[in-house]
């Protein structure tokens, strides 16, 4: 990301953002509400246009004010998101949100198009079990699950389209302790996976567990980019809130 300003009206929200992020690396992404982050992440994946600066991905063009982004087409490169919400069917059965728009089908009759149950339920579980997902059995609705289990269930619909960017908002925010350290494990199997994996979350302890590096957005400018093991909470809550920081050890 280049140089990137987002404008609503005469409201400057984002004003000359860069960063870089490399495949297999975790960056978390902090700040205070109205800093910035959802507006950044939107930019990335089409819901909103530059109006200047650019976003380069794997060495091509993703998004500038010549050139048109859209959802489908950070798809289509490459980036999932994974909401707060999870957006899913809570009504439809695990296998199902996996593939939920995109079911496997086949022909009755050599004619007749029909959801091919089996060929669904053998592919999610195969991304289940390479995440280490234990779930009851993959035709309980959704709704039935824990909210950490429902987590990793979105999280695995993402990575059925084979992202090289997975976007993570809040992943993390409503889980007990033992849930929040397995989103946290699969995170890091994701990160030895090669993907890229940006970590939008209110919750130090957990972006210090598994990033490494962390970006500070504060009145839409990049506070702080920093790398984890070299920097502390307080450092980084300092850039948060506009204090002078203090370094690792209490050195200002």
């Amino acid at each position: 990301m280049k140089d990137v300003y987002k404008r609503f009206g005469a409201v400057e929200v984002l004003r000359g953002v860069s960063f870089a992020l490399n495949g297999g690396e975790v960056l978390g992404l902090v700040g205070d509400n109205g800093a910035g982050k959802s507006t950044l992440m939107k930019l990335i994946t089409g819901v909103y246009s530059v109006d200047s600066g650019e976003i380069w991905f794997d060495g091509r063009l993703l998004s500038s004010p010549r050139q048109t982004h859209t959802p489908a087409r950070a798809r289509g490169f490459g980036i999932e998101m994974v909401y707060q919400d999870l957006a899913l069917a809570k009504q439809q059965d695990v296998a199902a949100n996996i593939f939920l728009g995109r079911e496997p089908v086949r022909h009755l009759l050599g004619i007749l198009p029909i959801v091919d149950r089996r060929a669904m339920e053998i592919r999610a579980k195969f991304i289940l079990d390479e995440l280490g997902i234990k779930v009851p059995q993959l035709r309980v609705p959704v709704a039935w699950l824990s909210g950490g289990q429902q987590q990793t269930i979105a999280i695995a619909r993402a990575l059925s389209f084979n992202p090289k960017l997975l976007i993570l908002d809040e992943p993390t925010a409503a889980l007990a302790v033992k849930e929040t350290e397995h989103v946290l494990e699969v995170i890091r199997e994701l990160r030895n996976r090669g993907i890229g994996i940006v970590l939008i979350s209110h919750r130090l302890p957990d972006i210090f567990a598994v990033t490494d590096r962390i970006l500070v957005l504060r009145q839409g400018k990049v506070a702080a980019d920093l790398v984890t093991k070299d920097t502390s909470m307080a450092e980084v809550v300092a850039h948060i809130v506009g204090a002078e920081p203090l370094r690792k050890g209490g050195l200002a």
